[in-house]
């Protein structure tokens, strides 16, 4: 909450009053737009859904206009047609539209799935906002390629425009290689970028580093937001026994075992972490596990997979995700360096909240490493030596106090986070109130 009240120009006492105070106005009208959104567990559809349900919690008419579940695995999920849908749940209108999936999103395809999404979306999302004539319009990035059509509509309906930064795509698509790093295309894509951001009246985004960027991007210091992403301190929280995965896993009582779980691809930078569990294979008591889906997955697994200390899994059901977060001796969270400050990974709060050691490749000077200070320990990104050195290391000492993770975790909690995302979109109602 901290983060995001000064951007709305709120001191201590009147931030305190607001909190108290219904956020949402009464019968407001919020049309929710992004290629992700609920039941995926992983990234920005997770906490999308999140605030979408609580903005009808709150008594906001919301209608939301999606694709059908797919990410991380980019396949859709099982119960889910890749075809045009609408159903009401948890209080909403849940529109769900089609886009073109491929067995390996790399390269192209990676463009190409969201440039789907805006073709197939268009028609629905300028039907639906002129329609309901919404108050707002909530946009979530990525895509910012469907951005467009929705911005022509909201004009003719005197609708606001806000966008939701989770991830500056552009900049992570050349970062990671998923587009060649020519001059002109990067020109373009940028120049774009520019364009469609000016078309929002206010930005929400995860982290002071990503906001920064936002600014350089043209964008006025006064209509940038930062709420970081969130974790439910309810569900996830250190345990007081052993988790029951050890033993399902058949984890001895001396393996040491390390941990990723969270989205397979690109900018994870997870082929150093396998590296590393590579040249810690002959220590035999420590022990990589690997849980989640992503379009590295399967290479990874075939160059990997033979390790007798690795272990791949899929994603872990979310009724079960506090055990198997307090299942490991140590959390890792690998990073690509292209990609520091581009993202702020989302997996973050629920290692944190688990209270278990964490080991993070991030540089000093890095919003992350700023963030978690000496919270946790770190390792050189892009080096497996480093980041196996650091494992061994932390294998033969006692476990940091988790008291420093636990504070930090606190700072994430995700009643005080969905209400800073409520302040940010309802903003000029919220100052009324507290004048």
């Amino acid at each position: 909450m901290a983060a995001v009240l000064p951007a709305l120009g709120l001191g201590a006492r009147e931030a305190a009053d607001t909190v108290a105070a219904p956020v949402v106005p009464a019968r407001a009208r919020v049309i929710v737009y992004g290629m992700n959104f609920s039941p995926e567990i992983a990234g920005a559809g997770r906490y999308t859904g999140e605030i979408a349900q609580q903005l009808a919690e709150d008594g906001a008419d919301v209608t939301v206009v999606t694709t059908p579940p797919h990410y991380p695995g980019w396949r859709v999920q099982p119960g889910y047609g890749n075809r045009y849908s609408s159903a009401r749940h948890e209080g909403m209108r849940v529109m769900r539209v089609p886009l073109i999936l491929h067995r390996e999103m790399k390269g192209l395809w990676r463009l190409i799935a969201p440039l789907s999404f805006a073709v197939t979306s268009a028609p629905v999302i300028v039907w639906q906002i002129l329609r309901r004539r919404p108050g707002i319009v909530f946009c979530v990035e990525p895509t910012l390629f469907a951005a467009p059509v929705a911005q022509l509509a909201a004009k003719l309906v005197g609708a606001e425009m806000v966008l939701h930064v989770q991830d500056l795509e552009v900049d992570a698509a050349f970062a990671v290689g998923h587009l060649r790093s020519r001059a002109w295309l990067q020109a373009l894509g940028l120049a774009f970028e520019r364009l469609v951001l000016r078309g929002f009246g206010r930005v929400i985004t995860i982290s002071d580093r990503m906001a920064d960027k936002l600014r350089d991007k043209g964008l006025a210091a006064k209509r940038v937001s930062v709420v970081r992403n969130w974790v439910d301190l309810a569900h996830i929280f250190p345990l007081r026994e052993a988790s029951s995965y050890r033993a399902e896993l058949g984890f001895r009582d001396g393996d040491f075992v390390v941990l990723y779980s969270g989205n397979i691809g690109a900018k994870q930078g997870l082929g150093v972490l396998l590296e590393a569990a590579e040249q810690l294979a002959p220590a035999g008591h420590i022990q990589v596990v690997v849980a989640g889906e992503g379009p590295a997955k399967a290479e990874l697994q075939a160059r990997f997979g033979h390790l007798p200390n690795l272990r791949f899994l899929p994603f872990q059901p979310y009724a079960r995700l506090n055990a198997f977060l307090n299942m490991p001796d140590l959390h890792v969270l690998p990073q690509e360096r292209s990609t520091a400050d581009l993202v702020l990974p989302s997996k973050l709060g629920g290692m944190l909240a688990s209270g278990k050691p964490i080991l993070v490749t991030a540089e000093p000077e890095t919003e992350l490493a700023r963030m978690l200070g000496d919270a946790v320990a770190y390792a050189r990104p892009g080096c497996a030596r480093s980041l196996a050195e650091a494992i061994r290391s932390l294998s033969e000492r006692p476990a940091a106090p988790r008291e420093p993770r636990i504070a930090i975790a606190r700072t994430l909690a995700k009643e005080t986070a969905l209400r800073g995302i409520s302040l940010a979109l309802f903003a000029a109602a919220s100052r009324e109130r507290v004048r």
